[in-house]
């Protein structure tokens, strides 16, 4: 145990969602966190974790929650575990651990306008999980994730310094009760998106817009010349499509795909162009398809007031990475940012539209829970 006590001393982050995360940080992080919880299933397989399980739960009524509750259900058991840290929530006994915990609900409620606190459970460094929304109710603390995942949390613990011991036993136990309980599947996978968010810190002025996320141009890739009609812009729509077939992981053999991808939809669908607007690989990067002024030829009826976002590959059974998937949404903000999306845009999945299997289940399960999706 005493050997984990050290992996939080790399979770100083910024408030969640504000900022690129240093890639550095974000490495040791992931190997820090892997090593953590990395073999947690493994110990619930062999015994080697209390069949007790969570010692001491504080309820909700117990904590002193605000009345407020959301109604979203998860479906049990989920596939993922995203496990967070919100620093400048020390606590150590039950009495402030429950004033933290009221103050983080206020933050959500009101700053956030969300419907309750973010999480599902959080621990304490007395050693006691405390009940957030509970197992059954979908939490709003990881974008992308949140209807397929339970969200925990460690109150947080001063820049440089780990969970108590108290605090990782509780957390350990609080996993093996998911899984042994039927609300997590016991070959969960963490994606190890873990930020931390500041919610006590002074409110800082607004922050300058962010940047646009890069897109390798058409001519990196080698397209083709086209002549495809023009879009309406701004567009009122974001499809989210699959280009079912092959994944790229490396630049290279995703510019390839780009270019196999264009071929195909020209030459044997008579397509203008390669049809979407623009394609997103499991490299993290955004490639141009037909770009923001041209129309796209993925869905009858929709071609000219929607932007076409194709992940490359198949997602049925397997969701894009999480660098896709932030690609992806940072393309959307961008676009709106930019005057080519409506503000009051609607997301929708391409088989919403048409009779398609397109963007796979596992991608579809992921953008429903994304801002402005329209089932």
């Amino acid at each position: 145990m005493l050997l984990w006590l050290r992996v939080f001393s790399v979770l100083g982050l910024g408030v969640w969602g504000d900022s690129p995360w240093d890639a550095t940080r974000a490495k040791r992080m992931s190997e820090g966190l892997r090593y953590l919880f990395g073999n947690i299933t493994q110990l619930i397989e062999k015994g080697k974790l209390g069949v007790n399980d969570i010692s001491t739960v504080v309820s909700r009524k117990e904590w002193g929650v605000e009345a407020v509750g959301c109604g979203t259900h998860l479906t049990s058991p989920v596939n993922f575990l995203v496990t967070h840290h919100v620093p400048g929530l020390e606590c150590h006994n039950q009495t402030v651990c429950s004033q933290r915990l009221r103050e983080l609900q206020a933050h959500h409620v009101h700053n956030n306008s969300w419907c309750d606190v973010a999480y599902n459970f959080l621990v304490g460094d007395d050693g006691r999980v405390y009940e957030g929304i509970g197992w059954d109710i979908q939490g709003m603390h990881t974008q992308g994730y949140n209807n397929i995942s339970l969200g925990f949390a460690f109150f947080g613990t001063k820049e440089g310094h780990s969970p108590s011991p108290a605090a990782l036993s509780a957390m350990e136990g609080l996993i093996s009760s998911a899984v042994r309980k039927g609300h997590l599947s016991s070959l969960y996978v963490q994606p190890l998106l873990v930020k931390g968010e500041d919610c006590l810190a002074p409110l800082q002025k607004a922050s300058p817009k962010k940047a646009c996320p890069y897109i390798v141009p058409r001519s990196d890739w080698e397209a083709r010349e086209t002549h495809c009609p023009k879009m309406n812009l701004p567009a009122k729509y974001v499809i989210i499509i699959h280009t079912s077939g092959r994944v790229c992981n490396m630049s290279d053999e995703c510019r390839l795909l780009v270019q196999d991808i264009q071929s195909l939809l020209m030459d044997r669908f008579n397509s203008c162009d390669i049809g979407y607007n623009f394609l997103v690989g499991q490299d993290g990067v955004l490639y141009e398809g037909v770009g923001w002024n041209v129309q796209g030829s993925h869905t009858a009826g929709y071609n000219d007031i929607a932007l076409g976002i194709a992940f490359m590959g198949t997602f049925s059974g397997t969701p894009p990475n999480a660098a896709a998937l932030e690609a992806a949404q940072n393309l959307i903000q961008c676009a709106v940012d930019e005057g080519y999306l409506d503000p009051n845009y609607l997301l929708v999945a391409q088989s919403d539209l048409i009779k398609t299997l397109s963007p796979g289940q596992a991608l579809y399960n992921i953008i429903s829970s994304w801002p402005h999706f329209k089932h």
